[in-house]
């Protein structure tokens, strides 16, 4: 049985999960030895063979039948002479040398007859006794390869059960001493996976989470639903429809105000032009000075419509949106003189910006706390204004995060930006700023490594993650990021998983809208992986394929064809995987939940493919521990079990560090 440490299935609040990584610790053993036969584990014995015998004993009986007619013929001379002697027929002189000869020589031949017999004897005796030795030692090496299979079958079926028992997806994540993360490429799918489960991991932890999903794409579907289940009540806003219950910044002072508008009305702008941004700010500080704090933007667009010259100011004074006293100042707010032109120039093409923005705020009403927040760009609305409406969301929020005190734990409030490249290339740098500054967690997703982007990726405290880039440019830049003498793993299960969710599309539903009210499933601490089956997309389908006998997609270790399971059996096949070096064109090939993890550690820049599918977490042999924490454990453990007693340490009485259960969401 394989040992995985006790903390390895238990969701560590200062720790980023980013995916799953498929190893095989053990190798599989395949099959089983094979037990030895008798004929192939000593050669075959003869018999007793009567046969045998009864041929020797011919053989023997012919080679001493002229002997044994000798013998007959001189033993009966012998008696002749003797009876010729005592009946006087000769001189007994003649009878007893006569006797003594025959008698003689019958007595040798005698001899050699049963010295022949005994030898046959002792032939058949040695022929026995040589076969009866054979068996004794034919028996001892069949014991002894029986022996040696059972030892051997042993170790196998520990092998086997190592294999079969050990876990195949460890974590993937990075240390919360990282400021940010930036992804790169990826597809709306992968974005999804990858946004949920860094979602789900940090709100289980007791985290908070804002996502600005610029992407369009509603990738932060499955995580709503699956906050919603967890017990909390997400906040959702659809902008533009939204933009009257969101009060994201219509409490900041009128100073950090102007600084916001400046900036989102450079987003038609050159990302390298500052002059127009710090007119700009000039134009609208001024302006909000004359119109005092609490400013709306319908309060600064008439304002700015008056000062540019456009269209009547007494509606504006019908409609309250200025004074009489206002609308004097702004008239002589720049004077009169050659940069007059410049002024109303600019000013009306501000305003013409900011009338996107005139329903901010107008209809915000209290809402009740929520740890999951998500503000989404409406795919029906024009690009322009999308754009418009995300970078007021991100400067706004970075002014907000500037003036909050550092948090005590890093990433406990998390901030997700989709579609990143959309934003100008200094609202991310104050974004970045502000959140390092404020202790708060930042995750960039680039859908394209522009120019700016390239500038930005990786750039101070980060991690970087590559998923699948379509562009063959942007795959050499990120193949030279990676390094391409790297060789990663990825298992079938990614690859297959990918390709059946290429389809996945869903919408957002607001829930600060008043005709939409949406009830948390559960109020109480839930298990995280049943809310991942139960309330993702990714977790259906995969229970789905476990519940049709595919295992989840997964296959035999030896490879072929995918091996079924019974459903609710809860046990998933080890799967074949394939390696491949880091190239741009496997970068362009890579499945949709796939993402190579790079951040520097203080052994050097590592490297790891990681699966983002969020349904990984309900496998059974899936471990929240990390790879080479979970094999440092194995070894120190092997060894301490190796050591002799006097040379084992002591125990470690110490606390151990604080953990958080991965089942239970923590408030």
């Amino acid at each position: 049985m394989v040992g995985v440490p006790p903390d390895a299935a238990q969701l560590q609040a200062d720790r980023i999960y980013l995916g799953w990584q498929y190893v095989l610790l053990h190798p599989d053993p395949g099959p089983p030895p094979k037990r030895p036969s008798r004929e192939e584990t000593a050669p075959p014995i003869p018999e007793e063979d009567p046969e045998w015998l009864r041929r020797e004993r011919l053989q023997e009986d012919l080679l001493n039948r002229p002997l044994r007619v000798f013998n007959a013929f001189m033993w009966g001379a012998t008696a002749l002479i003797v009876v010729a002697g005592l009946g006087g027929w000769l001189d007994w002189r003649f009878a007893l040398a006569g006797a003594l000869a025959t008698g003689g020589i019958a007595t040798v031949a005698s001899v050699n007859l049963h010295r022949g017999g005994r030898a046959a004897r002792a032939r058949a005796a040695a022929r026995a006794e040589r076969l009866e030795r054979l068996r004794r030692e034919r028996d001892k090496a069949i014991v002894r390869a029986q022996e040696e299979h059972a030892e051997r079958y042993r170790e196998w079926a520990e092998r086997k059960a190592n294999y079969d028992n050990q876990m195949t997806w460890y974590a993937v994540a990075v240390p919360d001493e990282v400021d940010r993360i930036d992804v790169a490429g990826g597809t709306m799918p992968g974005w999804s996976a990858l946004v949920t489960l860094i979602g789900a991991t940090r709100l289980y932890s007791g985290g908070h989470l804002t996502v600005l999903d610029l992407s369009e794409g509603a990738i932060a579907k499955d995580l709503i639903e699956l906050a919603r289940r967890g017990g909390d009540n997400p906040l959702v806003w659809v902008l533009p429809g939204d933009l009257p219950r969101l009060d994201l910044g219509v409490t900041l002072g009128p100073e950090a105000f102007a600084d916001v508008l400046a900036h989102v009305v450079s987003v038609s702008e050159d990302q390298h032009a500052t002059r127009d941004l710090s007119f700009d700010n000039a134009i609208l500080e001024r302006v909000l000075e004359v119109l005092g704090e609490k400013a709306s933007i319908r309060q600064v667009t008439a304002a700015l419509r008056a000062l540019a010259q456009v269209g009547d100011p007494r509606e504006d004074l019908r409609e309250g949106l200025l004074t009489a006293h206002q609308l004097e100042r702004i008239g002589t707010m720049f004077g009169r003189g050659v940069s007059d032109r410049v002024v109303i120039e600019r000013a009306w093409a501000i305003e013409s910006q900011l009338r996107k923005l005139e329903p901010l705020g107008t209809a915000a009403v209290r809402l009740p706390p929520a740890r999951l927040r998500v503000v989404s760009m409406d795919r029906q609305s024009g690009v322009f204004g999308n754009r418009v409406l995300g970078t007021y969301v991100a400067a706004a929020l970075t002014h907000i995060l500037r003036q909050s005190p550092p948090s005590e734990r890093p990433w406990y409030h998390t901030i997700i930006v989709a579609g990143a490249e959309k934003l100008r290339g200094d609202v991310l740098d104050r974004l970045m700023d502000a959140c390092e500054t404020a202790r708060a967690g930042l995750v960039l997703t680039y859908r394209s490594l522009t120019p700016a982007v390239r500038e930005r990726l990786g750039r101070g405290n980060a991690a970087v993650a590559f998923m699948r880039l379509g562009n063959a440019e942007d795959a050499r830049v990120a193949a030279e990021h990676i390094g391409t003498q790297h060789r990663l793993e990825i298992a079938h299960f990614t690859e297959s998983t990918g390709a059946a969710v290429e389809g996945m599309g869903a919408t957002y539903t607001s829930t600060v809208s008043g005709g939409a009210t949406h009830e948390a499933v559960r109020t109480g601490g839930g298990d995280l992986a049943e809310d991942i089956t139960r309330s993702t997309e990714w977790g259906r389908r995969a229970s789905t394929a476990l519940a049709a006998g595919g295992a989840a997609g997964s296959a035999g270790p030896g490879g072929g064809a995918p091996e079924g399971t019974a459903a609710g059996n809860g046990r998933v096949v080890l799967q074949r995987s394939r390696e491949f070096l880091v190239e741009p064109q496997q970068l362009q090939q890579l499945p949709t939940t796939s993402v190579i993890v790079t951040h520097t550690t203080a052994e050097g820049r590592k490297v790891r493919l990681a699966d983002a599918n969020p349904a990984i977490l309900t496998f059974p042999k899936t471990t929240l521990g990390e790879f080479e924490e979970v094999q440092k454990a194995m070894a120190a453990a092997e060894r301490e079990r190796k050591a002799p007693p006097a040379d084992r340490p002591p125990p470690n009485l110490g606390p151990p560090p604080p953990r958080l259960d991965w089942r239970k969401p923590h408030r």
